[in-house]
């Protein structure tokens, strides 16, 4: 017969001790620091949330979307697979594509906080809403990768917005997490105001396998992070990366999706 697990009265004392610990110090820093909106200064009930404006202006990305990068689509989502008038002409390396939110207002707002402005506490609820859409994708020998950022940047901005995102999703959907798998091999110039053309020519070959973290990807099924896509060059060239270390397959996974290019 097996053994049963039971909690002594001192065991239960003490946790329960610890939870209202743990309660009080919480009620401590909600005094000191109420929280405030992610995506503005409005005061909120808790952390990690959206006051009601800006919830209702989110656009999150629900229903049918295009199965390469996460754009909504017009339709049924009961209708299976559909691509975008862009991925029908654009090949994408990797299988499937999702993204949490349409870049725009307040998308654009919390994006740009977390990546210049030090908002940290925004991955954590982004990697929730990533992990959504991505559920059903996930599976058991799933590992979660960021795209990288070239080593001068990472020393300017001291983070990567895309590690960060990709350990919340990570925790969420508890998979393992490698944040260093990918490296940026030659500093690139910015992405902002190139053709899609110039996007693609700009990361063509800047992105490769950490030499020593290869190996734990080399079979398995890879998720790639990153924060935005608009032409897809950057995850293109993860992808590459991650198949050349031996990927079985590539999905990749954003917070946000920026609209049809101008």
């Amino acid at each position: 017969m097996g053994s049963v697990f039971r909690l002594t009265a001192a065991e239960v004392k003490s946790t329960r001790a610890g939870s209202l610990l743990i309660a009080g110090a919480r009620g401590l820093l909600d005094t000191l620091y109420p929280p405030h909106c992610l995506a503005c200064d409005v005061a909120v009930q808790d952390p990690g949330t959206l006051c009601a404006a800006c919830w209702s202006d989110t656009p999150f990305v629900s229903g049918l979307a295009c199965d390469k990068c996460g754009i909504p689509l017009l339709g049924n989502a009961d209708e299976g697979e559909a691509l975008c008038d862009d991925c029908l002409t654009v090949a994408r390396p990797w299988a499937h594509g999702r993204a949490a939110l349409v870049y725009g207002d307040v998308a654009r707002r919390m994006v740009l906080a977390l990546k210049y402005g030090d908002r940290h506490d925004i991955a954590t609820p982004a990697g929730r809403w990533m992990a959504r859409r991505l559920s059903p994708l996930i599976r058991p020998d799933t590992v979660v990768v960021p795209v990288p950022l070239h080593r001068w940047r990472l020393f300017k901005r001291r983070y990567n917005q895309s590690a960060l995102l990709a350990a919340a999703l990570a925790r969420d959907i508890n998979r393992p997490h490698c944040p260093d798998l990918l490296l940026r091999t030659r500093r690139t110039t910015t992405q902002d105001g190139r053709t899609r053309a110039g996007r693609f020519e700009n990361l063509q070959g800047a992105i490769a396998a950490h030499p020593k973290r290869a190996h734990q990807i080399e079979g398995r099924h890879v998720v790639l992070v990153d924060d935005v896509m608009t032409s897809g060059a950057t995850l293109a060239a993860a992808t590459e990366a991650c198949f050349g270390a031996g990927a079985d397959t590539v999905d990749v996974v954003v917070m946000a999706r920026v609209g049809r290019e101008e």
